[in-house]
């Protein structure tokens, strides 16, 4: 507030100065006007393609299933299969393009060096697609 130089009103003047707040307002109105189309302009880059090998037209393939019992029998496709056929076949499905996916499903009661196992195997004959299957049990109470 600014008090009064003279006239007849002899007390404290109710105006505002508004001049700093006119200044700041026009600071910050230059400031906008010189950022605002900076934060408009974009950067064209080129990012890769995550598989170039994959086109949307390209066959499905099925995955491969193989279950492994709590015994240590295999089954490859519902088929029993031994450890030595088992790599010969995963040797010529890694070679397929695209590769199917391995999916192994276990007991629940099986031991995990049997799985370990399958999955070295599936590892050594370049296999990269490797899931695993399993089937929820109802919840008890």
């Amino acid at each position: 507030m600014s008090m009064s130089a003279g006239g007849n009103a002899s007390g404290m003047m109710a105006e505002i100065n508004v001049t700093p707040l006119v200044d700041v307002m026009l600071v910050l109105l230059i400031i906008f006007m010189i950022t605002a189309p900076l934060m408009t302009h974009s950067i064209k880059i080129d990012l890769p393609i995550a598989n170039p090998h994959a086109k949307e037209d390209a066959p499905k393939t099925p995955p491969l299933d193989l279950a492994i019992k709590q015994d240590g029998s295999l089954y490859f496709n519902d088929q029993p299969i031994t450890s030595s056929e088992l790599r010969a076949t995963l040797a010529v499905a890694a070679q397929k393009i695209p590769q199917p996916e391995l999916q192994i499903r276990a007991d629940q009661n099986t031991e995990f060096k049997l799985v370990r196992a399958a999955l070295n195997d599936a590892k050594s004959q370049g296999m990269v697609h490797v899931g695993f299957m399993t089937i929820g049990k109802p919840h008890q109470e």
